[in-house]
């Protein structure tokens, strides 16, 4: 019987919960809300700003503890990946899709904080953004696409996290195991 791993568990799926639904709810609720009320683009530009720069740490920290959970799951089931057909493949996936969403979300944190600068009325605001000159129209438009990726890709996690369950059921486990080793077979290109 395997060892369970309910912490590990939890660190990769709480985790992967915050970094996907906090995503979603800003891209839709608080980019939304800071349209409807901040009056000129500007405005709604320093509210969205203001409510991504207080949901960065808990960002950060939801990642974080995804990545310590993925880590451990993947040393913890390491046999399981390399015996069972189909698992490498979707944990590869799972990997790439990982690397592409911590991408967009760095992305878009860093436009994130152009705009951030750019729509400031601080005076320590409106001097770095002075030494940074910008295109805020541009880089509205490309945070508009790059808000979207992050929960795309987080989405497209927690399905092959649903999948990785899956994986797991014990019939499902001994099919796997069992086709790997067919697959194995000096017989098995002659089907």
């Amino acid at each position: 019987m395997a060892e369970r791993k309910t912490v590990l568990r939890s660190m990769h799926d709480l985790g992967l919960a915050a970094w996907f639904g906090g995503s979603l709810m800003g891209a839709v609720g608080l980019n939304g809300a800071a349209r409807c009320e901040g009056g000129t683009r500007r405005d709604a530009a320093r509210i969205a700003s203001a409510g991504w720069a207080r949901w960065t740490p808990v960002s950060a920290a939801a990642i974080a503890v995804h990545l310590v959970g993925s880590t451990g799951l993947l040393t913890a089931n390491a046999a399981r990946v390399a015996t069972q057909k189909g698992v490498a493949a979707s944990t590869l996936t799972k990997t790439a899709l990982t690397g592409a969403a911590l991408a967009a979300a760095a992305y878009s944190r860093v436009l994130g904080k152009k705009v951030e600068l750019a729509s400031s009325d601080s005076p320590e605001g409106v001097e770095k953004a002075a030494g940074h000159p910008l295109d805020i129209t541009k880089a509205q438009r490309e945070l508009a696409w790059v808000q979207w990726a992050v929960p795309a890709l987080t989405g497209g996690l927690v399905v092959l996290n649903c999948l990785h369950g899956e994986q797991q059921r014990p019939a499902e486990q001994l099919r796997g195991m069992v086709r790997r080793a067919g697959s194995m077979t000096p017989w098995s290109g002659m089907r």
